[in-house]
């Protein structure tokens, strides 16, 4: 057994300023003195109730990692080679998980390979490759999928649908592919991340996928969608869940109609714009579009069509109280999500492979779920609300 752990030496360490863990920390000494005390008495234990012949056969060193730091192990060995360690085995070298789980708390959080090896070293003073990283987040793979593939609820009463887009190297050349995020409103009002789906391009049909996808997981209603302007997308939802409604989002309308607009005439047109989609009702906002489209339809008849073309889905939220409205008239809900995922990948210009996007991103959601612990706001009284709108859908969920 190894010198005894002097505790009043530690005790005047830390009273000198010295570190309690770390790689030169007063603790490592009797970490190092009850492994291999632990090891000694397992060995002892084993030769004891052995029927064959055995006895101690010298000692072997491996350095081990913990979460206080590394220390040097010298463990004795048998004479016969049947001794199997409990407390440390024959190839292991890390103490505890603490490492592992700390290099997942800083990948969740943005932070680069380069910095996690030398976050790590400065913490344990262990020296940790990008390989072994690598492999260590390589975990979250099998836990995305099962996560991917776990159970929804029966009823959501709105999610939200949007794509980022990200690029990966893919034969030597790297393209651009669309990461799908579907967030979900529970019945208690929480939110929900659905789902993360990877695909070459954003388009209805891949829409339509996902939308089935979520079917087969046990989604029975969605009372409403709210999406971008894709081309097809309320086509796609209603194939699948032909009782939801669509509220397109303004916020991405607006953005759209300023591209066609001269950059002189930008502030002209959205003053003469805001008439339309903050009006009381329904009707109010058609004649302000009415006004839009005498004043601005010739000049920018791209502009005025676009928002007839898709006003039965654009004008949705007016039919529903302040309470439902702000929470449905844009996507800025999952584009919130949107925003954590690009600080998360900001120090990656473009990622090797599909895997190391989805893990990177998955990390990113478990981050944000924990802070999902509250309903959203108003949350009461626009489920009364939607409950009055969908008479008799949300029933079979509600505990009344």
């Amino acid at each position: 057994m190894s010198e005894s752990f002097n505790f009043e030496e530690a005790l005047n360490d830390l009273k000198a300023g010295k570190d309690l863990t770390g790689k030169d920390g007063v603790l490592m000494p009797l970490i190092k003195q009850l492994s291999e005390a632990a090891i000694n008495a397992e060995l002892e234990h084993h030769i004891a109730t052995e029927d064959n012949a055995n006895r101690k056969n010298g000692k072997g060193s491996k350095t081990i990692k913990t979460g206080a730091g590394s220390f040097e192990l010298n463990a004795s060995r048998d004479r016969t080679g049947t001794f199997e360690p409990q407390l440390i085995t024959k190839n292991q070298t890390q103490l505890t998980p603490e490492i592992d789980r700390k290099i997942l708390s800083l990948f969740s959080h943005g932070m680069s390979y380069r910095d996690m090896k030398y976050h790590i070293h400065d913490l344990y003073g262990i020296e940790v490759s990008a390989a072994t990283i690598s492999a260590i987040t390589d975990q979250l793979i099998p836990e995305l999928k099962e996560w991917q593939e776990r159970p929804l609820e029966s009823h959501y009463p709105i999610i939200w649908m949007d794509a980022i887009h990200y690029k990966i190297k893919e034969d030597g050349r790297y393209v651009n592919k669309a990461i799908y995020t579907l967030l979900g409103l529970t019945i208690e009002g929480k939110k929900e991340i659905l789902g993360i789906y990877l695909s070459d391009s954003e388009s209805a049909s891949y829409w339509l996928s996902v939308l089935t996808e979520l079917q087969n997981r046990g989604v029975r209603d969605i009372l409403i969608a709210c999406v971008d302007g894709l081309s097809g997308f309320p086509d796609a939802i209603a194939s699948i869940f032909p009782q939801t409604e669509i509220q397109l989002c303004i916020i991405h309308q607006i953005r759209n109609s300023m591209k066609y607009v001269g950059s002189k005439n930008h502030k002209a047109l959205m003053r003469d714009l805001k008439p339309v989609y903050r009006a009381v009702t329904k009707e109010a906002a058609e004649v302000a579009l009415d006004k839009l489209d005498d004043k601005w339809g010739t000049m920018y008849p791209i502009v005025i069509k676009s928002w007839r073309r898709k006003w039965e889905h654009l004008s949705v939220y007016f039919r529903y109280p302040e309470a439902i409205r702000k929470i449905i008239y844009t996507t800025n809900a999952v584009e919130a999500i949107h925003r954590q995922f690009r600080k998360l990948t900001k120090t990656k210009g473009a990622f090797p492979n599909e895997n190391s996007l989805l893990k990177f991103l998955y990390a990113g959601i478990l981050n944000a779920s924990e802070k999902w612990t509250m309903p959203i706001q108003n949350w009461s009284q626009a489920l009364s609300q939607l409950d009055i709108y969908f008479e008799g859908r949300l029933d079979s969920v509600l505990d009344i």
